[in-house]
């Protein structure tokens, strides 16, 4: 593995869209992207890994144009099968994206670390960044519900994200470990700063944060660690980020975005991107602050936000 100039925490589809305009700006090898594995669960007896998979499939260029995850000319003769055998279809798996899945799950179960098999999946795609899960464990995100506690993609798929959730965990946190692989790349003598995606705060960025030792190792002298906001006027792209920092009492907004950082990690950013239609909220936010259009919905806008996000000056670094 190549030591990286950039490290990049990330969920899935709005993480992934900086992703691939980072992986396009910097030359192969200088970036890797840490994944959220919090949403990975068991479904028809597969191992599945939504975030790791939708990183994958942007950077190799196969992903779904318009969804932004799943494959792009996917069919889903299996799972029309499967529905008319009596199985159930509420998490849609494509004929190619079930390729994957088989011989991820053959490799899982044959004992094989998951930054191994993703690592192998990444050269087989061609990827020339490095995708690392946040762990070989297994960690579980969880929602306390008005309806019961619901594993995430009971939550996030099953349930469209309707129920009103009252507390968030992650199960099995406090007993995973980074990898060899995730120790190498933030060890790297080459790193110039780390980057946490505009992916959700709560469901993509705090499971990784949750694992032990990990912030600590972020905060590295002289490297700056830089925050893209992941509300425009307090909404979100897509997913329910503004709809959960509103049922768990926090401000739906970029400042309530810093103020969950600053709350539960304190001191964890340097700096902080946010949308040009926010700048008015900068001064509210106690670390630099620099804006741009950050709605990544073209090729052009994905390489503009990677750009700011690489010329954001932070004088210095972290003392």
């Amino acid at each position: 593995m190549t030591a990286p100039r950039v490290i990049l925490l990330c969920g899935g589809v709005g993480g992934a869209k900086l992703a691939l305009g980072l992986n396009q700006l910097l030359p192969p090898g200088d970036l890797a992207i840490i994944v959220n594995t919090g949403d990975d669960f068991d479904h028809l007896g597969l191992r599945i890994c939504p975030d790791l998979d939708t990183v994958l499939y942007t950077l190799a260029g196969v992903v779904h144009p318009e969804q932004g995850w799943g494959r792009a000319d996917e069919t889903f003769a299996m799972l029309d099968e499967l529905v008319r055998l009596g199985g159930p279809d509420w998490f849609r798996v494509g004929d190619r994206d079930l390729a994957l899945h088989l011989q991820r799950t053959l490799r899982w179960y044959r004992g094989d670390r998951l930054t191994e098999i993703t690592a192998d999946l990444a050269s087989q795609f061609d990827v020339r960044s490095t995708i690392l899960p946040m762990t070989d464990g297994v960690v579980a995100t969880r929602l306390d519900t008005a309806e019961g506690v619901l594993d995430f993609q009971d939550y996030f798929v099953r349930r469209r994200c309707t129920p009103v959730v009252s507390r968030i965990h992650y199960d099995g946190a406090q007993s995973a470990s980074m990898s060899p692989q995730l120790l190498q790349a933030l060890a790297s003598p080459r790193l110039e700063r780390i980057v946490i995606a505009p992916s959700n705060p709560l469901l993509s960025i705090a499971p990784i944060l949750s694992i032990p030792g990990l912030s600590d190792r972020l905060r590295q002298p002289g490297v700056p660690i830089i925050a893209v906001a992941p509300l425009i006027g307090g909404r979100a792209i897509k997913g329910p980020t503004a709809k959960l920092m509103q049922e768990l009492g926090m401000r739906a907004g970029v400042v309530g975005v810093y103020e969950f950082y600053a709350a539960q990690y304190a001191g964890l950013f340097d700096a902080m991107l946010i949308d040009q239609a926010d700048g008015h909220e900068a001064t509210k936010i106690g670390c630099a602050v620099a804006s741009t259009d950050t709605l990544m919905q073209t090729m052009d806008d994905r390489l503009r936000v990677a750009q700011s996000v690489l010329e954001l000056s932070v004088k210095g670094g972290r003392p």
